[in-house]
């Protein structure tokens, strides 16, 4: 699109908010200032014809006087002053008797209309002979029956009007150009705040340094959006801090797994390699903790892929599904892992439907009853309980200290006292997340006797909710 509105548009900001004031002053001033002439015009016209329409007769009654008037103009006498009012007869055929000193005024309909009777007065503009504007005021004199027309010059107004139009328009030029002058000052000024966002939004764009912070001063809408990017930096540094610290904790514990992993197998490859095979009990425990290391590495690959996924986008899609079904699944599961040496006794569940995904609720509560059951003594009992969507995992294990306990969902944070124990420390962060997403709340806390209690509250209804079919 090409045009005046394009090239407005292509215009810097501060330019275009100059040039609107600029425009919008400059129609103010001449509204106001034709205004004011179009005013003083009309007050000045009142003011004549009130004069006109109060001023006497001059034949006053007196049927000799008109002797005194001619059909044209006479000259005045040499030492009369200036006369600022022209009198004259009109007669009904539209005649007229100049009065003695008056300038000739052309007869119009209006006076003749008068001069017959058939109105009172007449008030309009006319010309004198000469071609001079004047006001006409003409009336008939009920008492002599004669028709008088008196007139002013207009000029006696229009000088006013004209030094009054230069007057105005050299206001009004000076007070576009202030205008200017203002609107360029504003427009610097009020943009100041976006030129610092500019500079600091170019600053990250180029240096990718994102604790620059704009200074926040007032409350206006500069202000607001001054905040926004203050917050928005500072969730992106956030942001981009975790996923460091992310990136430096998954390759730490992967380090460990890795590294007893290569040991191993470079052991077995050494045998091989020298002909001296390993004892079968050496080479089958060698073997089982190969086996260990790549369950641990596969699982850890397994939590760091379901955190690297986004709160909102790559994530199932959320639906209804049994709470004390998939809490069946998951017991089964962890089960078989405990083998007969653990007990996970799990009372008969209410049923409850929640919001989530299923796939992620399972590997949850999976993790909280691996979790239990990682800490239960040999021969120990994990109980389970499901009442009214609130999840109850119970062990008898060592507890948590209380200092420990509010990071036990952070990320990679292990106790002390389990570093020694398989898990990559990704577990219970992964339950929060997934619990946390489905609207639910989980918690850890010391077991009365000992032990630890994990409670998982997830919103949901005791029956699914109906489904609508379509009308047909």
């Amino acid at each position: 699109m090409t045009g005046p509105l394009a090239r407005f548009r292509s215009l810097p900001l501060r330019s275009r908010l100059a040039l609107l004031t600029t425009v919008a002053v400059a129609v103010a001033v001449a509204a106001v200032s034709v205004a004011c002439w179009l005013l003083t015009r009309a007050q000045l016209r009142d003011e004549m014809d009130s004069a006109l329409e109060n001023l006497s007769v001059p034949l006053g009654g007196q049927r000799e006087a008109a002797l005194n008037c001619r059909r044209t103009a006479q000259p005045a006498p040499a030492d009369a002053g200036p006369s600022y009012v022209n009198w004259q007869l009109v007669v009904p055929d539209g005649g007229r008797c100049v009065g003695a000193g008056s300038a000739a005024v052309a007869v119009q309909r209006a006076d003749v209309e008068v001069a017959q009777g058939g109105a009172a007065s007449a008030l309009h503009d006319g010309r004198t002979d000469s071609g001079q504007t004047v006001r006409i005021f003409t009336e008939r004199d009920a008492n002599t029956g004669y028709t008088v027309s008196m007139s002013r010059p207009l000029g006696e107004i229009d000088g006013a009007l004209n030094r009054l139009a230069l007057v105005l328009t050299a206001l009004a030029g000076l007070g576009v150009l202030g205008a200017g002058a203002a609107g360029l000052w504003v427009a610097r000024t009020g943009l100041k705040p976006v030129d610092r966002l500019t500079g600091a939004v170019e600053h990250v764009a180029r240096t990718e340094d994102l604790t620059v912070r704009i200074p926040v001063e007032g409350e206006d809408e500069i202000a607001r959006l001054s905040r926004s990017f203050n917050a928005m930096t500072t969730a992106l540094a956030s942001s981009r801090d975790r996923q460091s610290q992310l990136i430096a904790d998954a390759g730490h514990e992967l380090r460990t797994p890795l590294t007893s992993l290569r040991t191993n197998i470079e052991l077995l490859a050494r045998s091989e390699d020298t002909g001296r095979p390993l004892p079968p009990a050496d080479r089958r425990d060698l073997l089982t903790s190969v086996t260990a290391q790549m369950t641990e590495l596969a699982s850890l690959i397994g939590d760091l892929q379901e955190l690297s996924r986004p709160d909102a986008v790559g994530q199932g899609r959320l639906e209804v599904v049994p709470l004390h079904e998939i809490l069946a699944t998951a017991l089964d599961r962890v089960r078989l892992r405990a083998g007969p040496d653990l007990t996970l006794t799990a009372s008969d569940p209410e049923p409850w439907y929640v919001r989530a995904e299923p796939a992620a609720l399972e590997r949850a509560l999976v993790n909280v009853l691996d979790n239990a059951v990682k800490f239960s003594p040999p021969h120990g009992t994990v109980e389970v309980a499901l009442t009214r969507g609130e999840l109850t995992v119970r062990d008898h294990g060592p507890g948590i200290p209380p200092e420990e306990l509010p990071h036990v969902f952070e990320r990679f944070w292990r106790s002390p006292s389990a570093r020694s124990l398989p898990g990559s420390g990704l577990g219970l962060s992964i339950v929060a997340r997934t619990v946390q997403r489905s609207g639910g709340t989980v918690e850890l806390a010391p077991a009365d006797g000992g032990g630890t209690r994990a409670l998982i509250h997830l919103p949901g209804a005791p029956a699914p909710p109906p489904r609508h079919h379509p009308s047909r």
